[in-house]
């Protein structure tokens, strides 16, 4: 067979016959040297036939005609084909083909874990459906103002909720519950009642001096049998409250004072001893308080105040919102369901769950949370609470660690109808059973704080799987960590708190955030002046950044200028920003680590100061794609949206133009209308206008507060300013008015009332002797002529100026 060339094609037959591996190889080569491979060549069977005799080429580099060869051959043909199996071209005779593509390896992408608290690990996060996440978050008992404690659980879940909705796109549902019945809101909403009955009484001060003393008696029996050192501690600075108010109130009567100085210490002590007063009351007269709305109006009062809360932390608000006296009969019916699958039973109107029963059964586990904790008597009673741990209660239950379902209500609560007799919810049912209703059997995600793990999440889960008879209602259980206050537990109940709006007062919701982002959401964080500093200067250094960015992205550029060529540094700067990019995203996926973000954002930013400081150092514009796609990044990560710069920047320009018209047209009420909407209106919208002489107006975002403080100081120091001149002016007023008096005494006065000094005169009004008699010397002589020479040329002036009517 020819070939192409019309050279013969060699005998393959002859060669591969040779015994020797290597001295084949060598005549093959010898051989295929003779040969072109151009494109136009012929494939002959000769040619197939021996090139299935190899499977690989040859790795001897001086062998290349084979090499070549065969890859020839194995791009028409394939891989070598065992013997007795077709070789089927891979293109048309005489034709070049492709060479194989491989793929490249590449590296595994990261996928997010989360610390689940069923595990106690960091597992990999995959929802049940997709993209799709429900998730349910145990929300608020609302029966006081919302505390720091609360902003930690709702700032955190909000940043988690942002991170997997909006940076890996998960497709979130999220719900949370409001606690309006509970043991605590019904004893608040009693105590409130009663007290506030009692105040509008108006309460005699003798008879207010009886009842402190028959309330102290109680609860100084409380205040001894307390072991609690915090909760000791907080008693003892209620009676030392007390007692300091009771002592002027006691003075006044005793003295006989007038009605509106004892009216004054009666409502020192009525405040003073407001919750030792409750107590007693609510000891004594609870069980007469029957009305349903007394006990409905505390918790939605005290909701609406969280919900205002929230909104000023900028915590996004629930896809759904239950309440638990919304669902009484779906709660109702989750508990029939759990006593007809075996795991409740019915005692004395109340219904309990049988803890033994459901954890002896093989596709069921109690305490899955804290299996330690399983059996903790004063946890459970906790869990309880304080109206349901009474003997009678206990007695009930077939063992000390089942916990109520539902709870037969005793005079003093609120109740609804049930199977079992008029009763209301137990704590724990009402979230599986909300939940249960709007998440089905098996949920994604179920948040909390540390300490809901047990009993509550325990109770929750256990409930849950008993009702709908599985092993997976949660499958991923995030709990985020205590708070707090420099150093020192921090308890609503031990009246250690501090408010979320006294928060606010000092600092702004993102300098909060940023706090919160600046530690683990499942640790312990600390609120103290250290933490919240860091995040003052973590603030004020991202701003400065943004400032300088946008002041750069500002300068003006045509369409081409847009595009530069890059050097050394912005090829570093682009290296690095994708290399911070590739660590933020590796901490975000590691159980959304926002310290770790927080600190490569930083090192970032750090890096594009010193490439603008050192453009700026040989007097080169920085490159301003490449800053606007690291800012534009950053603001996306931080959500520091600026939507509304281009409206005020549109503004700015308008305000310009009005003020260049004012100015030619010298109207100074529009210029003073400028300086306000500079000075007053746009920093309470967080907006600073720089107007700097023959240039344009430099726009910047600024936190509202910092702009706030930034007017304080201004105004004060204008204030400091204006009072300056305003004594200046009095001065010289002083001693133009002092110098017009001197003025007006003519010379032959001005010496005649020193009488103290002079006793003689000659016919002049001069002195002649001083007050001892004595002639005076020629030195003193000369010297008073000289005054009195001065004296009568002001006096000279004086007379012209009245004259020619220079004053009145």
């Amino acid at each position: 067979m020819a070939d192409s060339s019309g050279q013969q094609a060699p005998d393959y037959r002859s060669i591969l016959s040779i015994s020797d591996e290597a001295a084949r190889a060598q005549a093959l080569n010898e051989h295929l040297s003779t040969r072109s491979y151009v494109q136009g060549y012929s494939l002959s069977q000769a040619d197939v036939d021996a090139f299935r005799q190899l499977s690989a080429p040859p790795a001897d580099p001086q062998l290349f005609h084979v090499a070549r060869w065969f890859r020839h051959i194995e791009a028409l043909l394939g891989s070598p084909c065992g013997k007795g199996q077709p070789c089927r071209l891979q293109a048309s005779k005489g034709r070049r083909v492709q060479p194989q593509w491989s793929p490249p390896a590449g590296t595994q992408p990261c996928r997010l874990h989360l610390y689940n608290s069923l595990t106690r690990n960091k597992e990999v996060f995959i929802p049940q459906d997709g993209k799709k996440v429900t998730w349910y978050c145990c929300g608020p008992t609302v029966y006081d103002a919302s505390h720091m404690g609360h902003a930690r659980s709702y700032i955190s879940f909000d940043i988690l909720r942002r991170v997997l909705k909006d940076y890996f796109k998960f497709d979130v549902f999220y719900c949370m519950n409001i606690t309006d019945i509970d043991d605590k809101i019904i004893k608040r909403a009693r105590q409130n009642h009663l007290f506030e009955q009692y105040r509008e009484k108006r309460p005699e001060a003798a008879q207010l001096l009886e009842d402190v003393q028959a309330a102290l008696k109680p609860f100084s029996v409380k205040l001894n049998e307390t072991t609690d050192p915090d909760k000791k501690q907080m008693l003892e600075r209620i009676q030392h409250a007390v007692q300091l108010a009771t002592e002027p109130l006691e003075k006044a009567v005793q003295s006989r004072l007038t009605g509106e100085e004892v009216n004054s210490c009666v409502e020192v002590l009525l405040e003073e001893a407001k919750d030792l007063l409750s107590d007693w009351l609510d000891s004594t007269l609870g069980c007469d308080v029957t009305d349903n709305s007394i006990f409905s109006k505390l918790p939605k009062f005290w909701e609406g105040d969280f919900h205002r809360d929230m909104e000023a932390l900028n915590v996004l608000p629930p896809d759904v919102l239950t309440r638990v006296s919304e669902y009484v009969p779906e709660i109702v019916n989750f508990v029939q369901k759990i006593v007809d699958n075996g795991y409740g039973y019915v005692s004395n109107g109340s219904v309990y769950f049988d803890t033994a029963k459901f954890a002896s059964s093989e596709k069921h586990s109690y305490g899955k949370l804290v299996p330690e904790a399983v059996g903790d008597q004063k946890a459970l009673q906790e869990g309880e609470g304080d109206l349901s741990i009474s003997a009678d209660r206990l007695s009930e239950k077939r063992s000390p660690n089942d916990f109520a379902l539902w709870k037969a209500s005793k005079p003093g609560e609120p109740s609804w109808p049930c199977p079992w007799g008029k009763g209301r919810p137990g704590w724990h049912i009402e979230c599986s059973a909300m939940a249960g209703t709007l998440l089905g059997a098996s949920m994604d995600i179920h948040g909390g704080g540390f300490d809901l793990r047990f009993p509550h999440h325990d109770n929750e889960l256990a409930q849950s799987e008993a009702y709908f008879e599985n092993d997976c209602w949660v499958r991923y259980f995030l709990h985020t960590g205590h708070l707090t206050i420099a150093g020192c537990k921090m308890s609503k109940s031990l009246k250690n708190f501090i408010t979320i709006k006294d928060a606010l007062k000092k600092h702004s919701a993102r300098q909060l955030r940023l706090a919160f982002l600046m530690h683990s959401w499942k640790d312990t964080l600390d609120y103290s002046s250290n933490t919240m500093e860091s995040a003052l200067q973590y603030e004020k250094f991202l701003n400065e950044f943004f400032l300088n960015v946008k002041d750069i992205l500002r300068a003006p550029v045509d369409i081409t200028g847009q595009f530069e060529k890059w050097g050394e540094e912005e090829a570093e700067l682009n290296k690095n920003f994708y290399d911070k990019k590739t660590a933020i995203h590796k901490a975000l996926c590691d159980n959304v680590d926002t310290r770790t973000v927080m600190e490569e954002m930083r090192a970032l930013v750090s890096q594009c100061n010193l490439y603008m400081a050192a453009r700026k150092a040989v007097r080169k514009r920085p490159n301003q794609a490449l800053l606007e796609n690291i800012a534009l990044y950053l603001t996306h990560m931080l959500k520091l949206e600026a939507t509304v710069m281009p409206y005020l920047q549109v503004l700015s320009e308008f305000r310009e133009g009005v003020r260049k018209i004012a100015r030619e047209q010298k109207v100074p009420e529009i210029l003073q209308l400028s300086d306000a909407l500079r000075d007053n209106i746009l920093p309470e919208l967080g907006v600073r206008f720089e107007d700097h002489e023959g240039l344009p107006t430099v726009v910047k975002l600024v936190d509202r507060n910092t702009l706030l403080k930034e007017r304080e100081e201004k105004r004060r120091v204008e204030e400091e300013k204006r009072k300056k001149k305003e004594e200046a002016a009095r001065r010289k007023q002083e001693q133009e008015a002092a110098k017009l008096a001197k003025m007006k005494i003519p010379p032959s006065e001005m010496f005649l009332s020193e009488t103290d000094k002079y006793s003689k005169f000659d016919e002049n009004g001069l002195p002649t002797h001083d007050m001892e008699g004595k002639e005076l010397s020629k030195g003193q002589a000369k010297k008073l002529k000289k005054l009195f020479e001065a004296q009568e040329k002001l006096y000279k002036e004086y007379l012209q100026m009245a004259q020619n009517g220079s004053f009145q």
